[in-house]
């Protein structure tokens, strides 16, 4: 919940700064955070927990962007993102584990996801002039379970810690997926915007909690804007703004906007949500974050040179968004991104992201420190 003297502190902070204006970020330090070079990292989120801890979740373990061999892995930090630990490794299905999200509850739960993936098969299928060794590394992922039993594999996952992440339940499945993972709403309810991937149809919606993640049931569609197809949405992630309103943002494939992010909202707790509408930002995907004075800040990878990673400002509860923030432009092509950010309690910013680096075959995990 958000206190009166806090709505009073934002109506400043926006009355004060343009909703058009970038604040100049300075940033303090760049840093590669993942500490296994001979492997492929990718699709990372990052959260703070209420203690300070910070927690980083990603696919590990790979050797490169599609192979059989992801797994959902996790570090931590207790000291601002000074040092990390050396990766956890949460989940190692036969299958490929892909994109991994991190939430703690309100209870002080932690939430993992992930989604299960196929997609290296049809590489595996091509591999004719593959070197012996790879070919063979690659078929023996498949040894490990028929046909049938991969296939049974396939799903939307989550993992659930009431300990600090010390332990982990059995993986189980949830109704849809986004890089990102679910967001805790004022009164404890758990919001999880994402598509469902395996399923005919594939909708795009929002799945709700309300026993700490627990269980979850489909709560409501978000429709297509007018000559979209729902099926060419993808990444979703939402933020309770300061206004109550819950805003969602949308990695669009649809020829309108295509590799622009859109934008819903709901003014009903997420049952019913306005037709998404491009609010002029190229990149993607998005994270939303909540800052303590009431604004929103959206962050997103910039796949077009100079490739990095930016974030923009909303003072207005995501009526509208500042000019790009950049947080790192030194890219080396358009493997990267998928950044998340937190609010230290030192008011100051940190980005992690992944991202593949010239002269190297596998992508790092990098962290941006910075400050507006």
């Amino acid at each position: 919940m958000i206190g009166r003297r806090d709505f009073l502190f934002a109506g400043a902070v926006a009355a004060a700064l343009p909703a058009r204006t970038a604040p100049r970020p300075h940033v303090e330090s760049i840093a590669t955070i993942s500490r296994q070079p001979e492997f492929y990292h990718g699709w990372a989120t990052l959260a703070a927990r209420r203690d300070g801890e910070l927690l980083v979740v990603y696919s590990g373990g790979r050797e490169s962007h599609v192979c059989p061999f992801g797994r959902v892995e996790l570090i931590r930090s207790r000291d601002g993102g000074q040092t990390w630990s050396w990766p956890e490794v949460l989940l190692n299905s036969p299958i490929d584990d892909r994109d991994a999200g991190v939430l703690e509850t309100p209870a002080g739960s932690l939430l993992v996801t992930t989604f299960t993936s196929l997609a290296y098969e049809a590489a595996l299928e091509r591999a004719s002039d593959w070197a012996p060794e790879k070919l063979a590394r690659w078929q023996a992922v498949n040894r490990r379970g028929t046909q049938e039993q991969r296939r049974a594999l396939l799903d939307t996952w989550m993992l659930r810690s009431t300990d600090g992440g010390m332990t982990w339940s059995a993986p189980y499945r949830v109704p849809l997926n986004s890089p990102h993972g679910p967001v805790a709403l004022s009164g404890g309810r758990l919001l999880y915007a994402g598509k469902q991937l395996w399923q005919p149809g594939q909708k795009v919606g929002v799945c709700e909690s309300v026993d700490d993640g627990q269980t979850w049931r489909w709560l409501s569609d978000i429709p297509a804007r007018a000559g979209d197809s729902a099926v060419e949405y993808h990444e979703l992630h939402a933020v309770e703004a300061a206004n109550g309103r819950i805003i969602v943002h949308i990695r669009n494939h649809n020829r309108a906007n295509r590799g622009e992010t859109l934008q819903s909202e709901s003014a009903d707790g997420g049952r019913n949500w306005s037709a998404p509408h491009a609010i002029g930002v190229w990149g993607l995907p998005s994270h939303l974050l909540r800052l303590r004075d009431g604004r929103v800040l959206m962050s997103y990878g910039y796949r077009r040179a100079p490739f990095g990673n930016q974030a923009r400002i909303s003072s207005d509860h995501g009526e509208t968004w500042s000019k790009p923030i950049v947080i790192s432009d030194d890219g080396a092509g358009e493997d990267l991104g998928y950044p998340a950010t937190v609010e230290l309690a030192s008011g100051q910013f940190t980005t992690v992201w992944y991202e593949s680096r010239k002269g190297s075959a596998h992508a790092v995990l990098r962290q941006a420190k910075w400050s507006i």
